[in-house]
């Protein structure tokens, strides 16, 4: 250890753990400045640690203008120096650790954990920064988090996001922070990639190789996810370019392949280099040959291995349960992973994909070895399918989820935008994490932008569960929005994102129409309206931003608002012109006209973004998302159906303003009481009157989760099933009527699936005054994803199930939501006495002013 004579001699200042915030930057000088340090690396580590200290190097530069040197000996007169090393690869920080000057008790023996300190000698005047992981991925997690802290995005390059310019950068002299993830595998799969991420990548890289992937290994150890299954419409990981698997070892990336691409072989692999037919009843031979090739190439590299068979093309393997054949599949893909890496099958990362039809299997029986991971899945919509129940018997293997922001399939594609709301995805992951689904979180991404700001969160999310509280999500918005723009906006720019995702949440745009929402309680306009109002805003800001923050806010935040509220005004006055020209107005010409640059409106938005940097995103808003007929895409764009009217047909128009007036979702109060108005009352489900907490069940508010305000559930997601009745846990809605006898109540739900697969589904119970409570399933009938109901549910994002109950007389009653299984996400309550509308959000909560 002759290299480090001479710096040996530091004493700690301070030996004590601060865990606190992690707050790695002094806003005061401090003595340890980053434009005057060095970096440290051992020459002997891994090639991950001086990637991860050479991008270091480089976000340094690009922040202070000063770029510091990187070396691999120890030079006593420098008096600023950074540390980069795992503990096991670096023997500098291994002797500091023996002589007790650092303690990396809380990492050692760690998944991907760092440590971050401070060392001082008052002496010398030398200072360390040290940056210890227990793993080649801890320390790559622990420089990027101080890459994040000093003002580079992790998206600064896939959404152009500024480096935020200081000349000097001070490090907090008290400096002693830990860190790990909760969730074992975090990571995203590059999917339904064409037209847009495909045509980008060949103008800009030549394809899907190393040149392109390089950037997602990037973006994904900066964003602190380890797990990738890699982009397979029309091109193949491994053997399109041998150098992607390379690359991604050399940045730690763990590789798998998608839920229906077995043995780490791409589907496009088989389409070139198999024979025969994709049946392991009649082409087994060449099956297993086709396999073991794929292990062969794994090598080394760390990758979790797809186990099990899906039919050609992302489709079932045969009609009816073939579980007996599927096991034989799996033992025999097994034996392979012994063969060629010559040690017992469980040394192998595995996984089995339940999804779709593969979740039968299981749910009649079908079983795989203990150390496989069973890879649970949504229902391509954010709704979990299953989890696994309570006090089960714990896995070797564990278990995860595939969660999907992205799908192409019915009952439509939706590939354009974000329609995934945070309180939503934070809703689901929640019931995962609290379910024991911790060793990977997969999500599907589609081309990846424009999903930046859900990416973040699930990633942060699967980081740490435990710290994102259903509270704390627009707080996390906002401190997003600061590290891509600065504080200045950042709360509004949080409220915009959240809002056009909530906007977009309730009808994801490829479903959206004409007919969509109602002239009645003025829904359309309201609709219209309030996207308008948020482009304002959204314009507004971005008048106020410096140039430099214009191309990123443009792409995160401007062009969704925009071409969203442009969507909306064009299906509005395709509406309108349908509504006129049956009514032989002649107004339905200038709706007719208004639909015409609306639609023009729309490519004129999108080449404003291909524009955007000197054309550096073109192709990456090409996706098709007006002209929908079916669930799959069409092969072009075409305009909504207008029509004119010649003025000689024309009839004298009345004011139909009264039909259409603008309605609000939902009104605020301090204090809610609820009336009946035009036969109806309405009520937000988070403005109960009371909230009646008993058997360790706590009602708990989920802010802006639902499609017209918030929603509430009881806590914890795994408490066992309630008996309603008296002291059971329950809401109380007061309400005010001016009619009496029979009524309807209808209850808004999240679409939330049978995730324990009971024979009764997820259940709640309602009552009104003293009545018996009637218990109710929201999803018995829709075991499975499928089916017209289920396809309703995630089409509108809503479930909707309606009670009757009698009332003999006016006045104040009490409505009572009684908490029976937990998971159930109540949103909305509307009691109809014969005069409520069709409408897509229902009729506005009628609260008391």
């Amino acid at each position: 250890m002759k290299q480090f004579r001479g710096i040996i001699t530091l004493a700690l200042l301070s030996i004590s753990f601060i865990k606190a915030d992690g707050q790695l930057i002094s806003v005061k000088p401090s003595g340890f400045n980053l434009a005057n340090a060095v970096i440290y690396t051992d020459d002997k580590d891994e090639v991950l640690v001086k990637r991860s200290a050479a991008l270091l190097q480089q976000d340094i530069e690009a922040v202070t203008g000063t770029k510091p040197t990187i070396i691999n000996s120890m030079d006593a007169a420098q008096k600023n120096i950074i540390v980069v090393g795992s503990i096991h690869g670096n023997g500098f920080i291994k002797e500091l650790q023996d002589k007790k000057m650092i303690d990396l008790y809380a990492i050692t023996g760690k998944w991907e954990a760092y440590h971050i300190q401070m060392i001082n000698d008052a002496k010398s005047g030398q200072r360390l920064l040290v940056i210890a992981g227990s793993d080649r991925r801890g320390t790559a997690y622990g420089v990027f988090e101080l890459s994040k802290q000093i003002g580079v995005s992790p998206w600064y390059w896939w959404a152009d996001v500024p480096v935020k310019k200081q000349k000097n950068v001070y490090i907090n002299a008290t400096i002693n922070v830990s860190d790990a993830p909760k969730v074992k595998y975090r990571g995203f799969f590059i999917n339904d990639e064409a037209p847009c991420l495909s045509g980008w990548t060949k103008e800009k890289f030549g394809g899907f190789n190393h040149l392109f992937y390089e950037k997602v290994f990037e973006l994904l150890l900066r964003n602190k996810a380890n797990y990738l299954w890699p982009a397979m419409w029309g091109s193949a990981f491994n053997t399109d370019d041998t150098l992607n698997p390379v690359l991604a070892d050399e940045y730690g990336i763990v590789m798998g392949t998608s839920h229906h691409e077995p043995m780490l072989r791409a589907q496009q692999e088989w389409k070139k280099f198999g024979n025969g037919a994709w049946d392991y009843t009649k082409n087994d031979t060449v099956l297993r040959q086709f396999w073991k090739k794929g292990i062969e190439h794994m090598g080394r590299h760390e990758s979790i291995v797809t186990v099990g068979m899906r039919g050609d093309g992302d489709m079932p393997m045969m009609q009816g349960t073939a579980t007996e054949l599927l096991e034989r599949i799996v033992s025999n893909q097994r034996k392979i992973l012994e063969e060629v890496t010559q040690k017992p099958a469980a040394a192998t990362p595995q996984l089995w994909a339940l999804y779709k039809e593969v979740q039968d299997y299981y749910d009649k029986g079908m079983r795989v070895p203990d150390d496989v991971t069973l890879l649970l899945c949504d229902d391509n919509w954010g709704n979990i399918r299953k989890l696994p129940r309570i006090h089960e018997k714990e896995r070797k293997g564990g278990y995860g989820i595939y969660y999907h922001f992205d799908y192409v399939g019915g009952p439509r594609n939706y590939k354009w935008l974000n329609t995934n709301p945070l309180p939503r995805i934070w809703e689901q992951m929640h019931l995962a994490w609290e379910y024991d689904v911790r060793q990977i979180w997969v999500v599907n991404v589609g081309d990846i932008k424009p999903m930046e700001f859900p990416i973040s969160f699930f990633l942060d999310y699967a980081w740490n569960p435990e710290k994102i509280k259903a509270a704390d999500i627009h707080a996390y918005g906002t401190q997003w929005a600061a590290a891509q723009f600065g504080p200045q906006y950042a709360s509004d720019i949080a409220d915009i994102l959240e809002k056009y995702a909530k906007y977009n949440g309730r009808c994801k745009p490829e479903l959206l129409d004409a007919n969509t929402y109602s002239f009645n309680y003025g829904e359309w306009r309201t609709v219209v309206e309030d996207y308008n109002a948020l482009l304002k805003k959204t314009t507004y800001i971005n008048d106020l931003l410096p140039q430099q923050y214009k191309d990123a806010y443009f792409q995160l935040v401007l062009h969704p608002v925009k071409a969203c509220a442009n969507l909306n005004e064009m299906y509005y006055n395709a509406a309108l012109n349908k509504d006129a020209y049956d009514k032989s107005w002649l107004s339905a010409n200038e709706y007719a006209d208004k639909v015409k640059q609306l639609y023009l409106n729309d490519s004129l938005i999108t080449l404003q973004y291909h524009q955007l940097n000197n054309g550096k995103w073109n192709y990456m808003m090409s996706q098709k998302h007006i002209g929908y007929s079916g669930w799959q895409e069409p092969a072009f764009q075409t305009m909504p159906d207008i029509k004119y009217i010649a003025a000689s047909d024309a009839k004298t128009e009345y004011d139909s303003t009264a039909l259409d007036k603008k309605a609000r979702y939902p009104l605020k109060r301090t204090h809610p009481q609820f009336f009946e108005k035009e036969l109806y009352v309405s009520i937000e489900a988070d403005h109960f009157s009371k909230a009646i907490n008993s058997n360790g069940i706590v009602w708990t508010k989920l802010p802006d989760h639902g499609k017209t305000g918030s929603a509430v559930t009881g806590f914890p997601v795994t408490a066992k099933g309630q008996k309603p009745g008296t002291g059971a846990p329950h809401l109380e809605y007061e309400f005010y009527t001016y009619s009496k006898g029979s009524f309807t109540v209808s209850s808004f739900f999240s679409p939330t699936l049978n995730f324990n697969n009971t024979p009764e589904g997820l259940q709640y119970a309602i009552s009104v005054d003293d009545e018996q409570p009637q218990l109710i399933s929201i999803n018995k009938e829709q075991q499975n994803a499928i089916g017209d109901g289920w396809r309703k549910w995630v089409a509108e994002n809503i479930i909707i199930k309606n009670t009757r109950h009698n009332i003999s007389k006016p006045g104040k009653h009490i409505l009572k939501y009684w908490m029976v299984n937990s998971g159930v996400v109540l949103q909305k309550l509307i009691l109809d006495f014969g005069g409520v509308k069709q409408s897509y959000l229902g009729p506005p909560e009628t609260m008391a002013k």
